[in-house]
C-alpha cells in the first residue's frame, strides 16, 4: 500500500462479499484505528471508506457500473499474480482507471491500486503510472480534508512522490498539507529511541546501538506482504550480520501468537514486542510493513513504506554502508 495505510489483509468481511454491490461499515479515520491492527484494503470496497470522516454516514452503498467491475476483480486478485508479471498488470489497471468517468468510485480505485503498487519492486514507470492516475482522480474529484487533516488520498499520493520518487501535478493545498506532514513524521524518526524486549526476554534500546546497522522492520503475523519479505531479512541478517547488521523486527500482538509463529519458521534475527503499539505510534506507523535504516552513527539513512525485495533491501542497506 500504499498509503498512509499499507493495509495488508482483508477483513472476514470483504473477503466474503464477492458480489458487485456491498455495504461498508463506518468509514475508517486514521485515529480510530489501534496502530498494528489495520483492517486491510487490497480492494478497492474499503479503500473508498478512507476518505470519509468517521462522523459521517454509518453506512455506505457502493455499486460498481459495468465498465468498474471488471478493474475490481483485478485489484481484488492483484496479490495472486507472480511478481514478473504483476509490474505490467498494475500498469495496465492504472490505465483503465484513469479513463473511468470522473466520479467517487475512481477515486476509490485509483487509491486502492496505489495501495497494492508498492509491494514489492515492479518498476518505477509503473507507479508514475499509478501515481498519474490517482492525482488524476484527485483533480476531477477532490475530497474534503478530515478535520484538521489531509484526506487519505492526497497523503498516499504524497506518500508515493516522497519516497518512491514519482513525479505528480496537484496545487491543492491538502497535498501540500500532506508533504509537509510526511516530513515532520520523518523528522521525529530521526531521533526516535525505544526499548522493547524480545521473545526471550532480552532488552534492546535502538540509541544504544551506535556502532551497527540497525533494520528496524514493523510487521503482524496476519500481514501478507510481511510474512513474504521475512525469508528475505532472514537471508540478510545471515549474511550481514558479522559486518554489525542487526534486525530488529517489532510486533504489537501478543507473545501466544507471534512466538509460535516464528518458531515455526526459525527466523533468527530478534523479534520484539510493542504492548500497546506504543513504539508504532512512536514512529507513526499507520501500516505495515515497514522498515528503516539508521546507519553507525544512528542517522536514519533509508526507510521502506511497504513490502520490499531482497534487491530493495540490499539498496537501502548500501545507503547506511553496508555492500
Amino acid at each position: 500500500m500504499l498509503s498512509v495505510f499499507h493495509l495488508c489483509v482483508a477483513t472476514e468481511d470483504t473477503k466474503k462479499k464477492g458480489g458487485t454491490t456491498m455495504m461498508v461499515d463506518s468509514p475508517i479515520h486514521p485515529t480510530s484505528v489501534r496502530t498494528g491492527l489495520f483492517i486491510a484494503a487490497f480492494s478497492a470496497f474499503a479503500a473508498l471508506a478512507f476518505f470519509a470522516h468517521p462522523a459521517s454516514a454509518q453506512r455506505q452503498q457502493i455499486v460498481w457500473s459495468e465498465q468498474e467491475k471488471p478493474i475490481v476483480q483485478q485489484l481484488r486478485s492483484l496479490r495472486q499474480v507472480p511478481d514478473e508479471k504483476r509490474g505490467q498488470v498494475t500498469k495496465d489497471l492504472a490505465l483503465e482507471i484513469r479513463k473511468l468517468p470522473a466520479a467517487s468510485n475512481k477515486l476509490a480505485l485509483a487509491k486502492g491500486l496505489a495501495n497494492l503498487s508498492t509491494e514489492g519492486d515492479f518498476g518505477h514507470d509503473t507507479l508514475q503510472e499509478v501515481a498519474t492516475t490517482l492525482a488524476t482522480a484527485l483533480g476531477e474529484q477532490p475530497p474534503p480534508a478530515n478535520g484538521n487533516e489531509p484526506a487519505d488520498p492526497y497523503i498516499e499520493l504524497a506518500t508515493l512522490v516522497r519516497y518512491e520518487h514519482v513525479q505528480a501535478a496537484s496545487d491543492s493545498p491538502q497535498f501540500a498539507a500532506a508533504m509537509s506532514k510526511l516530513a515532520e513524521d520523518d523528522r521525529s524518526r530521526e531521533h526516535a529511541d525505544f526499548t522493547l524486549t524480545d521473545l526471550e526476554g532480552k532488552p534492546w534500546s535502538l540509541q544504544a546501538l551506535h556502532g551497527k546497522v540497525v533494520l528496524v522492520n514493523f510487521w503482524a503475523t496476519w500481514c501478507p506482504p510481511c510474512r513474504k519479505e521475512m525469508p528475505d531479512l532472514d537471508k540478510l541478517y545471515q549474511e550481514f550480520k558479522d559486518q554489525g547488521l542487526l534486525i530488529l523486527a517489532i510486533s504489537d500482538e501478543e507473545m501466544s501468537k507471534v512466538q509460535p509463529f516464528i518458531a515455526e519458521h526459525h527466523y533468527t534475527y530478534p523479534i520484539l514486542l510493542d504492548p500497546g503499539s506504543k513504539v508504532h505510534k512512536l514512529f507513526v506507523v499507520e501500516g505495515i510493513p515497514k522498515s528503516f535504516v539508521y546507519d553507525r552513527n544512528g542517522k536514519l539513512a533509508a526507510e521502506a513504506i511497504d513490502m520490499r525485495t531482497r534487491g530493495q533491501f540490499l539498496k537501502m542497506l548500501a545507503q547506511a554502508g553496508i555492500k
